[in-house]
This record gives C-alpha cells, structure tokens and sequence, in this order.
C-alpha cells in the first residue's frame, strides 16, 4: 500500500492508564508516498440530470433540505438513480424500502462522488444506509486487503448501543457484497472482537475507546482507511471523546474521504469539520438546532408520588397489545417499577448500566421481537432502539416515569423513534 512504513516490535499489553491512546504516536504522513485510491464512483443518470431547478427547489422546500458548498450534485429520487450494484438493490428491495429518504436522495450522490460531507440530521432519518451504502461501493473498489491490513471503511460512534445498531445494518449489505464487519466497543469481550479483527474486516464499527486500545496494541490499524465516518459527532464530543477522535485520525491518510453526522450543529463540532474535512458539502435535514418531533403529541401528568403507579397501570391495561417503554431515572428505580408490573401480571422486564452487556442484548432482542411487552429501563435503552424496533405491526408506545424534564431532554425529542411512537404521558411532580 505504502512505499515505506514504520515496523513496531509486539510488546506485552501494559496496565491501562486513565488517558486512552496516550502510548499511540501520531504518524507522519508527510514522509509516506501513498498510494493513489479511487474514490469517485457517482454517475448521474438522465432522469436526475434532466431534473429542472424548479423541480429539485420544490424537493428541497418540501422536505426541509438545505445545502451548503459548491457543485453540489443534484438529489435523486429512486434507488435505481444511485447507480448501486444489483446486490445492494436486491437487499433494498428484500427489506421493501420505498423511496429514499431526504438526507439519503441528497447525501447519496455526495458521498459516492468522493466528496467530504457533513450531514446535520436527527436520529431515524436514515443516515446510516446514507453512508454504509457508498462505503461499500468505495470498499469494492479497492485492492483486496491483505493479512494484517486494517479496514477499508471505519465508522465510528458513541456508544456501543449504537454501534450495535450499525452492525446490523452493516451485516446485511456486508454479507450481499462478500464483505466482512467488526463491531468493537467496551463492555463485551475484548477476545471477541480480536478474533473478528483477525479475519481482516473491510467495515470496521467502533467506540473510540475500545478502538484505541487495539491500535495501541498494534491488533490493528489504519494504514488502509480510506473511507472514515464520525457518527453522531456532537455527541462524542458531549461525551468528552475529542481528544481520542483526533488521535484516532492521526492514524489514517489525509487524503480519505470523510463524513461527519451530527443532530446539531454546535461550534465545537464545526472546529472538527473545519480541522479535518476538506471543502466538504453540508446538508441540513431541518433545523441545526435540536427541536422537538412535531408528529408526536405529547401528554404531562403532574402526579403525587403514591398516585403514579395506579396511574401506570391504568394506561397499561389500555394500551392493550403495544408495546411500552417506560423510562426511569435510576437503575433501583427502573428495577422497582419492574418488579411490581410483575406482580400485576404485566409482562416485564428491565435494562440498565448494571445488567451485563449479553443480559442487556437478550432483554433488547426479546423486546423487539414482541416476546416482552413491557421494557423498563433508563436512557440507555434508548440508545439501542433504532426503527427496526418499531413497525405499524407491533406499535411502541414511549412513556417517562417520574424523571425531571431536563433529564430526559431526548426521550422529549423522540429522537430514536420519530413518527412510529406515541408519547402518551409524561409523569411527573413538578
């Protein structure tokens, strides 16, 4: 790949230090002779490229679409539009999308283009399929990967809810394209996630975190990234993860192509953009500012303490066959409600930071497949919940218990679930 590059002695793995990737040396690539890469696959057909002005206006208008940047492509309007290979067709078409939806029709001919692309959207708008799937067509096209080579196409996220969320999809499409996908965060076993590492991923979905572990462990590498996403960028920085994103990127080309997601668009997240996009297209889905869904109606109930729980049972019972997420502020909380929803016959179960990652995964799995009716959990579940888990056939049903407003600030937003929820009540005692 390289003319040239450093060899690095395999040394046993020392005790861990408070500061992630504080051993990992960035790399000077102005010393490297790299290896030109393909990265311009966009060929816009007639149909799109005999869209009138007006008409690609009135989409934008429609659908809330801005766009910053020069030569921006025009958007699409039907799959077959983005030029993807059959074996990507064919799994849209397995899983009966309909159309594309807005960040998709307008970050599709961007991203496969080659370009940089920061995309401003809220969770549920489909933005995953809008940069997995010009990942893969950008991962066909280059050299196979070799044994110790790292991945092709990396993505990084905040959580490993979130992360497991994007396996997912990434599985699917990966599979179809003969591709293979790690998926690396904490929580989960470490040897694991080597043993995926060791079979040489083009996709590699990771934490910061637990990534920088591996690279200082030299279990893996960024000499073949050409292809870099940061998902839910603000949050990350939220979280306190810039420093582990620079060092990250220290680690691949400066030549890769990047996209950056994020909900908002605060000025911390456009100094990383500004640091590490080049002369990138910005689309804004809706406002930069985080707002409230306006297709959910929302119901508050200001309660005493010892009404709440009759109150719950009451909307439970009325609810019939939905499912129900009910939010909880803390872990005991969150087991309290649970425990005495089964003592009512109610079909429950709980998920927090305290249950082990695989008890976590079951819980999830089970309530999605509609063997639990009712998950009570803190925020955490939220992250894990993506529209998969919600469908007009087994309607979910969202309801905070007894948290303060500004707590759950997201679980307001609708975030994870946008139109296919109900919040019916919000209980409260302010």
């Amino acid at each position: 790949m390289y003319s040239r590059w450093r060899t690095f002695s395999r040394s046993p793995r020392r005790k861990r230090n408070n500061e992630p990737g504080r051993r990992l040396r960035s790399v000077d690539w102005n010393s490297f002779t790299l290896t030109k890469f393909e990265k311009k696959f966009y060929r816009e057909c007639s149909s799109v490229r005999d869209r009138s002005r007006r008409d690609i206006e009135e989409f934008r208008t429609k659908e809330n679409v801005t766009v910053l940047g020069h030569n921006v492509p025009r958007p699409l309007f039907k799959f077959n539009e983005a030029g993807f290979p059959s074996y990507i067709l064919g799994v849209i078409k397995k899983n009966r999308w309909e159309a594309p939806t807005s960040i998709q029709s307008q970050g599709w001919p961007v991203a496969l283009s080659g370009r940089d692309l920061v995309g401003i959207a809220q969770t549920g708008s489909g933005k995953t399929a809008s940069f997995l799937l010009p990942a893969l067509v950008h991962a066909k096209a280059q050299p196979s990967l070799k044994r110790g080579d790292g991945p092709i196409v990396l993505v990084l996220v905040p959580t490993r809810e979130l992360a497991q969320q994007v396996e997912k999809v990434a599985e699917e499409f990966c599979s179809c394209s003969g591709f293979r996908s790690a998926s690396l965060y904490g929580g989960a076993s470490r040897g694991g996630q080597l043993d995926q590492l060791r079979r040489s991923p083009e996709v590699v979905i990771a934490t910061p975190g637990r990534l920088l572990d591996f690279l200082e462990s030299k279990d893996t590498n960024l000499r073949r990234c050409t292809y870099l996403v940061l998902d839910e960028a603000d949050r990350m920085l939220d979280m306190g993860f810039e420093p582990s994103i620079r060092k990250i990127i220290s680690q691949v080309r400066p030549d890769r192509q990047t996209l950056m997601w994020s909900a908002t668009w605060p000025r911390e997240v456009k100094a990383l953009a500004e640091d590490f996009l080049y002369d990138y297209i910005q689309i804004n889905i809706g406002s930069t500012k985080l707002s409230a869904n306006h297709n959910i109606r929302q119901h508050v109930e200001i309660l005493r303490e010892s009404d709440k729980f009759p109150r719950l049972v009451s909307l439970l019972r009325s609810f019939g066959s939905a499912r129900v997420l009910i939010f909880a502020e803390t872990k005991r909380r969150t087991d309290d409600i649970c425990n005495k929803l089964r003592d009512k016959d109610f079909n429950a179960s709980a998920m927090h930071g305290d249950k082990h990652q695989r008890e976590r995964d079951r819980v999830l799995d089970q309530f999605r497949s509609g063997r639990i009716s009712i998950l009570v959990a803190t925020d955490v579940a939220s992250r894990g919940l993506g529209r998969e888990t919600v469908s007009s056939r087994k309607p979910l049903v969202a309801t905070p218990y007894s948290v303060e407003p500004r707590k759950f600030r997201n679980w307001l937003l609708c975030g994870p679930f946008g139109r296919y929820c109900k919040l019916p009540a919000v209980f409260g005692d302010s």
